[in-house]
């Protein structure tokens, strides 16, 4: 069980996911740019959180709502977090509230669908920090899509929760070790909003440097 003062915030998953190098120079080294990718999803994120509590009938909807997880070591803030009623034993009992209700996490996302399941990994995080606050088992959540303006369900299956969970205690791993992994550039690195400050090229372009220097030296 982790305390206050080692709780890493559930976004840091995400930055992971995509690169460990991007990820530390984030959270270990305070390093931040802004390019269009990142404006725009923090617009996106702005109109969202600035919503109400809304309840219609059998489902209450609550914006920016902290989580927190002790057993993985994660703290952040729900988008969206929709209370369905649930039957009796399936759900969580709410203050002020009659009956049981089961949460269901919507995270917003400014573009569309990813090849792959970075943000069912965050999605899935903010599930768990649910679980473990309201002791009840969430099945299923979603993420919403600027670019399609729709919904895509997401299972939190056994290999999704598994993903979610080592990718956490490597995050714990990485920022305690306080080393920021070298640059390795690929295709990816184009969208990043971070490639000024990471150079991933020059690095590259050192590794080759330094072979060269070595084949020249050994063939003299």
């Amino acid at each position: 069980m982790y305390s206050d003062e080692n709780l890493l915030m559930i976004s840091a998953l995400q930055h992971l996911a995509f690169c460990e190098r991007q990820c530390a120079l984030i959270h270990l080294e305070q390093q931040w740019e802004e390019n269009r990718h990142t404006v725009l999803g923090e617009l996106l994120h702005e109109r969202v959180h600035a919503g109400e509590k809304e309840s219609r009938g059998d489902c209450i909807s609550i914006r920016s709502l902290r989580l927190v997880s002790y057993r993985l070591g994660l703290t952040g803030q729900a988008d969206l977090v929709e209370f369905q009623r649930s039957i009796p034993g399936k759900g969580a009992s709410l203050p002020g509230r009659d009956g049981q209700w089961l949460p269901y996490p919507v995270e917003y996302k400014k573009g569309k669908p990813k090849a792959d399941n970075i943000d069912e990994v965050q999605l899935c995080a903010q599930a768990l920090c649910l679980e473990e606050q309201l002791s009840v088992k969430i099945p299923e959540g979603a993420l919403f899509y600027g670019a399609k303006k729709r919904r895509h369900p997401v299972s939190f299956s056994p290999e999704l929760r598994k993903q979610t969970e080592d990718l956490a205690g490597r995050l714990h791993e990485l920022i305690h070790s306080g080393k920021t992994p070298p640059a390795d550039y690929s295709s990816k690195c184009k969208s990043c909003s971070l490639v000024e400050v990471c150079q991933p090229k020059w690095n590259e372009m050192m590794k080759r440097t330094r072979y060269e220097e070595l084949l020249f030296t050994e063939d003299e």
